[in-house]
Formats: structure tokens, sequence, C-alpha cells
């Protein structure tokens, strides 16, 4: 068996070195990352080369895929160069016409596609044409942010839910079909506890999805902003983070269950081109 699993020394994350994702996976291999991947929340495999089989192959290794957002809806940002499990992510523009979503603003911290009732349990991310500076990309250790909690926080963010807003991208944007919120309990989207447990390592993690439009079910709106805010400003704290400074061929797999991401906007100047997959999820509980 070939892989050596290298801990950033972060709260969070881990590179893999010695293996090939462009070739199957032994058993053994499959095992090694998905012990790896539970330890330690996010993984970095670099200088890959992959086209879009053996990335699809790769991530159907952790579970079931999901058609791409952008591939129910090419209005939603291009896509029409992609294989149905392939969501690009990309600045590029070609005759016109994006071939990707979500452009080169900043991208705010958020847990993906979490306004959905059973969202994905994981991310694969990998990287074709990255620019020099910018465009990095920042994960938050859920499980530690919830442990480290005052007691009194702890135990009321148990109790408690937050609604999802499915309206707007973690750029900002409005979706395709949907319209601007003006009062985020109006909002679209999922309920999930606020706590959830991992259904893998039993762990328990912030559940928050993303700041914009969230609301706190059962409080008044003044005190679930308040509420809110201070979770947020707790959970984003360096001393729960990592973050990634992106190469050609790097490969970055997430849990959505238990970590929170956002990514640095870059120039419009210069290309950012990434494939993505996401692995099915379930419920939160």
């Amino acid at each position: 068996m070939h892989g050596e699993v290298i801990p950033t020394g972060a709260a969070l994350g881990a590179e893999i070195k010695g293996l090939d994702l462009s070739k199957p996976l032994t058993a053994l291999e499959t095992d090694l990352i998905r012990e790896a991947w539970l330890d330690h929340s996010v993984l970095l495999f670099r200088d890959q080369t992959l086209d879009d089989d053996a990335l699809i192959e790769f991530s159907r290794r952790f579970g079931k895929l999901e058609l791409s957002p952008a591939s129910a809806d090419d209005a939603a940002g291009g896509q029409v160069n992609s294989q149905p499990e392939i969501w690009i992510i990309s600045n590029v523009v070609e005759e016109g016409q994006p071939i990707g979503a979500l452009g080169d603003k900043e991208a705010d911290w958020h847990t993906d596609m979490s306004y959905v009732e059973e969202p994905p349990m994981g991310s694969v991310l990998y990287s074709l044409e990255v620019p020099e500076v910018g465009g990095n990309t920042s994960f938050a250790n859920m499980y530690k942010a919830y442990e480290q909690l005052p007691a009194v926080l702890r135990e009321a963010a148990r109790e408690l839910t937050c609604h999802h807003d499915s309206s707007t991208t973690s750029v900002g944007e409005t979706r395709v079909g949907f319209e601007g919120v003006w009062d985020v309990r109006d909002a679209p989207g999922a309920v999930h506890p606020m706590v959830r447990t991992h259904p893998e390592t039993g762990g328990l993690a912030l559940y928050l999805g993303r700041r914009r439009n969230s609301y706190i079910p059962g409080l008044e709106l003044e005190d679930s902003e308040d509420l809110l805010d201070e979770l947020w400003a707790h959970c984003t704290k360096p001393e729960f983070a990592w973050t990634h400074r992106w190469k050609k061929g790097d490969l970055v797999m997430w849990d959505n269950r238990c970590a929170i991401h956002r990514r640095d906007a870059f120039s419009p100047r210069v290309r950012r081109v990434m494939h993505r997959t996401q692995i099915s999820g379930d419920k939160p509980r």
C-alpha cells in the first residue's frame, strides 16, 4: 500500500502523498483515504493529472455522486462542456458566456448546499488553472468550534435549529428562479439542527450553513441575528482554520458535515478553472 498522511498542523486538514489518483485505488488505499478524511475533515493531494472520468471514478469511491446544481439548470452558470456529475467553478468567459459558476468574487464562509433537506456529505475540487495570487480556500473545524463554545451557549445551541436560505449563492448572487430576500423569516430553504451528529464519527459539530439570510426559528428576529453573529464570530476564529493556496493539479476533498469553507477573491483578468464533484449525504440529525 502507498500513501502517507501528513497533518497540516492546523485545526484540520492533512496532505496525502504517494498516490496517483488517475489510477484505480486499491481497497486498502481507499480505506486509508477514508480514515484520514474522517480524522482530518479536509484532505489535499498534490500533482495530480486527472480527466473528468478519473475525477468521477475517484469521487465515487466515497459515495453516490450528485448531479451538479448547475447541470440541472444551464442558466445557473454554463456547464455545457461538463459531464452531469461535474460542476465547473470558473471565472472564464468564452464567446460571451461563462464556462462555469461563482466567478472571481470572495465566497463567504459556508457549507455546501446546506439549504436542501439532504445536503452533500462531501465535496471534491480539482484545479486545472489557478492564479498566482488570490483564490485561496480556507476551511474551519466545526467540531472544535462547538467544543470551545462557552458551556451555556453550547447547551443552548443543541436545543436550536437553523433555517438555511436557498435563494443566494456563497458569492452573494441571487440564484436563477429566486427573488431577493426581504425578511429572513420568509426565506426559502431547509431547517436543520444547529448542532449535528456526524453519522460516521459520532462527533458533534456546529452546523450553520452560511450567515447570509439565516434565521433561528422560535426566536425574535433581533435575538436570532445577535446569536448568529456571536456564533459566526466564534467559529471563524483563526485558531479553527487552515488556508490552502492552490497549485495546478491539486485535489482537495472536504467533509461538509463538520467543516465550513470560504474563498478569497482574485483578479478577473486571470483564469481560474476548477472541476468539482459532490458526494451525496443524509439529513442532518
